[in-house]
């Protein structure tokens, strides 16, 4: 759950938490706008910058160019209340020495890969390991930990849009090749944030990359009351490093049978082994839609406020973490601290540990090609 810093959680989960955009009081702007400023500098001294997209309902993204996080995302309730729907931090360096991810991009490798090893092309390539024995969202200085450059930044016919670029070298983090990743948001007037990647490469690499946004449809709270639903057929279980064991199990039967919306909460502490391994949920559906195909991949809905997120995305599986690992040590945006289950990862992305199964979608890039791919977070109310 989540409770104001210092006071009793009994007290903080009968608090509302309301928001509003800083730069506007009453009514909402009727054109889309972006705006910047900064968000201090890194102990290297580059500086940082925080973009604010916004669209004529009122609708607000924040955006920083460090790890190209987003910081802040409103959404209307079923009374047309804006509330911060994503955990975060007020301050720059909060998220430098952050574990979470809270809002990033994640790259060159979103999620684990065991051991930090893999073989491709008949060498084998060994990586920083940040996570027990594995190599987790990147390593040590993933794509979350760099200053990403802004290559443009208005209004489109798309909406309000922030275009961001990484170069990652060369055997950054132990991977092959040169990767220049562009990472387009796009905030809409249906109240849609959209981000498309695309990347190449000079040498053939693997690459994963997705959006670790932590979801609070309430604002504050805990999340194990918001009903989920994931059009997943299977999952990938994991031995006790969260590593796939390789099999594509069938969700029937199990606590991970989310193709009907269902609490989160409502089996959540079940006797099962996976549910153990993880310390909750911490897993990969394997979706069921056509892989390259914008589909949904995850909905979303709080009963108490309304609030529908909608998740449709190119990519083969989606990783759901209902924030296991969160322990109130973390203290987030407004001084409220993140304890156990306070908010919800859903990142759409290829599965774990792919380059070591040959069984699983490939997600080798090779020169010449051009890796796609596009996630679609839509709110909507009930």
């Amino acid at each position: 759950m989540l409770r104001k810093a210092g006071t009793p959680a009994t007290t903080a989960a009968l608090a509302m938490v309301s928001f509003a955009p800083s730069s506007w009081v009453g009514a909402a702007p009727m054109s889309d706008t972006v705006t910047h400023a900064p968000f201090g500098q890194t102990p290297a001294g580059v500086a940082v910058e925080l973009y604010t997209l916004r669209n004529r309902h009122g609708m607000e993204a924040r955006i920083t160019t460090y790890g190209g996080i987003i910081t802040s995302l409103t959404a209307p309730d079923r009374n047309g209340h804006y509330a911060d729907v994503v955990l975060g931090y007020d301050k720059l360096a909060d998220y430098e020495k952050g574990s979470s991810y809270f809002g990033a991009l994640i790259g060159r490798y979103g999620n684990r890969i065991a051991k930090g090893r893999f073989m491709l092309n008949g060498v084998s390539y060994k990586l920083a390991t940040n996570n027990g024995p594995n190599s987790l969202h990147g390593g040590v200085v993933g794509f979350d930990k760099v200053v990403w450059k802004v290559t443009s930044a208005g209004v489109q016919e798309q909406g309000a849009q922030l275009a961001l670029s990484y170069a990652s070298r060369d055997g950054e983090e132990g991977y092959p090749g040169t990767l220049k990743v562009d990472a387009v948001y796009t905030l809409t007037d249906d109240n849609s944030l959209r981000l498309e990647f695309t990347a190449v490469t000079d040498k053939a690499t693997p690459v994963n990359l997705t959006q670790h946004s932590y979801f609070n449809l309430r604002g504050h709270g805990d999340i194990l009351g918001e009903q989920l639903q994931i059009p997943a057929g299977r999952f990938t279980p994991v031995d006790a490093t969260l590593i796939p064991t390789g099999v594509l199990q069938p969700v029937a039967g199990t606590p991970f049978d989310f193709r009907q919306a269902t609490a989160i909460g409502a089996r959540i502490d079940t006797a099962d082994p996976q549910l153990k391994n993880g310390q909750g949920y911490d897993h990969n559906f394997v979706l069921d839609k056509r892989p390259g195909a914008l589909g949904i991949v995850a909905t979303v809905y709080d009963p108490d406020t309304g609030r529908v997120l909608e998740i449709s995305s190119t990519e083969p599986g989606v990783q759901f973490y209902s924030g296991n690992f969160l322990d109130g040590k973390s203290v987030g945006k407004g001084g409220w601290a993140y304890e156990r289950h306070a908010g919800l990862a859903l990142e759409p992305q290829h599965f774990p540990d792919s380059p070591n199964h040959a069984n699983f979608p490939s997600v080798i890039l090779e020169p010449g090609q051009t890796y796609r791919n596009t996630i679609l977070y839509k709110f909507s109310v009930r």
